[in-house]
């Protein structure tokens, strides 16, 4: 699953970067995704890997609150591009005429680029918050990962404060992406449903389809591990339903947009269709000679 993960991804973004007509907004924001989806399981499942084939559960206190901050990064990261996603659709299909003018590509990028300023920001906080708390001397974390939640609870000093920032960080970094997210596409329905004509519902509709299924995907896993490791305070159930979020979900997004976009479908034929032909030509070259 990891390995389709990070070829599926990678796919992608040589896609839209080989083929002109894929240099648009929309196709921008996907390879952006791609590489955030990319880093976000990379930071916790090649170690999972490998204590499952070294039989060692050992991590260092270092890796640990690295393997923290880049986890909390890459999650800022798939927030703020899916809700920037959401917001050029939104911009797409209620102010097409406007659309050119208020996302153009300079804008665009400076989107990208604070996301990732805020992205460092907020896991950097984090990480310093975990720093201050003092442990015992005996650790052990009830989770395929360095969850900061989990970590905290491991504390043997006062936590007050690391929840409480942690909480806030959640609130601004995960409820306010899902609020605009939430916005833009009950403003995108409500547009399609007050078209009168059968197909350009139908066009409004698959523009945004790839992308509401992927955040739909993205937001029900996460929030479904939230709620249920809230209401039932069992790690085990909760390291297993992480995995949906974590693995699952970047594993599908190539899928769901390679499947469900024709422009994709025919960069990626057309690109190994150059392959087959090139190694034709060199096979007959051989036999020539």
């Amino acid at each position: 699953m990891y390995l389709i993960t990070v070829f599926g991804n990678l796919l992608l973004i040589l896609a839209v970067s080989s083929d002109s007509h894929l240099h648009t907004l929309m196709y921008f924001f996907l390879s952006n995704l791609s590489f955030v989806d990319m880093c976000f399981t990379s930071t916790t499942i090649p170690k999972m890997l490998l204590s499952i084939q070294t039989q060692s559960k050992v991590i260092t206190y270092a890796g640990c609150i690295s393997q923290m901050h880049f986890f909390l990064l890459f999650a800022v990261l798939d927030n703020h591009i899916l809700t920037v996603m959401a917001y050029d659709c939104f911009l797409a299909i209620c102010h097409s005429l406007h659309c050119t003018v208020n996302m153009n590509q300079q804008q665009c990028g400076l989107l990208v680029l604070v996301s990732w300023i805020m992205g460092v920001l907020h896991s950097l906080l984090q990480c310093l918050m975990v720093l201050r708390l003092s442990f015992c001397t005996d650790l052990e974390i009830p989770h395929f990962f360095c969850e900061i939640k989990q970590v905290v609870q491991l504390a043997c000093s006062d936590t007050f404060l690391n929840y409480t920032v942690m909480y806030l960080g959640a609130g601004l970094f995960g409820g306010c992406p899902l609020g605009g997210i939430l916005y833009s596409y009950s403003k995108i329905i409500s547009s399609i449903c007050g078209t009168s004509s059968a197909q350009g519902k139908y066009k409004a509709f698959s523009t945004c389809a790839s992308q509401l299924s992927v955040v739909s995907l993205f937001y029900c896993t996460s929030l479904g591990v939230s709620l249920s490791s809230a209401a039932t305070q069992s790690s085990h159930s909760s390291a297993t339903a992480s995995l949906m979020y974590t693995v699952v979900t970047p594993m599908l997004n190539p899928f769901i947009y390679s499947l469900r976009n024709k422009d994709i479908k025919r960069t990626l034929k057309r690109l190994f269709g150059k392959e087959t032909i090139k190694g034709l030509i060199v096979l007959g070259l051989k036999k020539c000679i």
